[in-house]
């Protein structure tokens, strides 16, 4: 059989251009997908307690844009999530992102108003021109104190760099509040799909004209079957044999735990910022899925530098191998490189599907 288009990968990027080509263009679509499942790193499944887990870490749906939120919506129930996260500093918790609420119970201070702690900011941050990275974007905004308590360490164990080494953009993604408000998200759309996001991707591929093939890299399988136009959603330098060298991923290793008690923690994220613990964050997933049980599985986190490609480090040196990359890749005719890997990007689940859709509409 001969397809029109062989798509690597089942995540996000790859499970929404296979969609969109079989319903809008009637195209006959294979997936190749080197995981066991399908959803890539948003894949979901009961362990053996029967809570339902995030086998890659919590993957929290939020989004502004309502053409996303409506396509999903096609293919999943919703319920409403507000994530929440505390950071553990020194045996006490905090609100994060940073806000007023924080500065109250790590100072002893009694702000009341958004202007109360604009003040405070004003006070305490150092001016840093030019932002040059992680540690200068924060401690623009909050100073030294807030910036070594809540991001120095955390940012350390994830990524195993200095923030300074840092492009700005990784710690410019957590905001600084000045109101009580404790969400992590602000955005206007905010759930979970009902049943989960691997049912949610078994909608998303239930057409005939999509065909699934797991387990298989799919290099050693192009020169066994016909196809006119390959999407690409893996690392790029895998592509390429990695011709201008590896680029670097952290990965985690994630360590689940089922505890006798209805729940573990207050909130279903705990962020550990002190350097004292190996490990990251802790994910309790019943808050998650809004699922009842009288046990609980939490996931300890432990950032490393092998394993499954999670995370782009983003650093200039970074970036000019990819770039030798990405003009490698123009030169193709027959070849779309999409999603976080073949683009070497940190997105957000939401804009993985936007850009997605975009280019599939540019087909």
């Amino acid at each position: 059989m001969k397809y029109d288009y062989l798509i690597v990968g089942a995540g996000f990027a790859g499970s929404v251009m296979a969609e969109r080509l079989a319903t809008q263009l009637d195209k006959k679509v294979l997936i190749v997908e080197k995981r066991p499942h399908i959803g890539g790193n948003a894949y979901d499944e009961y362990d053996e307690h029967g809570i339902l887990v995030h086998r890659y870490g919590p993957h929290i749906f939020h989004t502004n844009s309502k053409k996303v939120f409506d396509y999903l919506s096609q293919f999943t129930e919703w319920i409403p999530y507000e994530h929440k996260v505390l950071a553990k500093l020194d045996g006490k918790l905090y609100p994060i992102p940073i806000n007023r609420i924080t500065l109250n119970k790590l100072y002893n201070l009694e702000f009341q108003t958004d202007k109360d702690v604009e003040e405070f900011y004003k006070k305490v941050k150092e001016k840093r021109y030019p932002i040059k990275n992680s540690e200068d974007i924060i401690v623009n905004q909050v100073g030294t104190d807030l910036f070594e308590k809540f991001f120095k360490h955390y940012t350390k164990k994830q990524w195993n760099l200095e923030p300074k080494e840092l492009s700005a953009s990784v710690c410019g993604r957590i905001p600084v509040r000045t109101n009580d408000d404790c969400r992590y998200f602000t955005d206007k759309y905010q759930f979970m799909p009902k049943d989960g996001y691997t049912k949610m991707f078994e909608r998303i591929l239930s057409h005939k004209n999509i065909e699934v093939v797991l387990n298989t890299d799919y290099k050693k399988i192009t020169n066994d079957i016909k196809f006119n136009k390959l999407i690409y959603t893996g690392p790029i330098d895998y592509f390429f044999d990695y011709e201008f060298g590896k680029l670097p991923y952290r990965s985690i290793r994630f360590e689940y735990r089922n505890f006798d008690m209805e729940y573990y923690q207050t909130t279903a994220q705990v962020n550990y910022v002190n350097h004292s613990e190996e490990y990251t964050r802790v994910v309790e997933h019943k808050y998650l899925s809004g699922q009842r049980a009288k046990d609980t599985t939490v996931s300890f986190e432990y950032p490393q530098s092998d394993g499954e490609p999670f995370y782009p480090i983003p650093t200039e040196k970074n970036r000019q191998i990819y770039l030798k990359y990405s003009n490698q890749a123009k030169n193709l005719q027959n070849v779309q490189f999409v999603g976080r890997l073949a683009e070497y990007q940190y997105y957000n689940m939401d804009q993985v599907i936007a850009n997605t859709l975009k280019k599939s509409e540019e087909i």
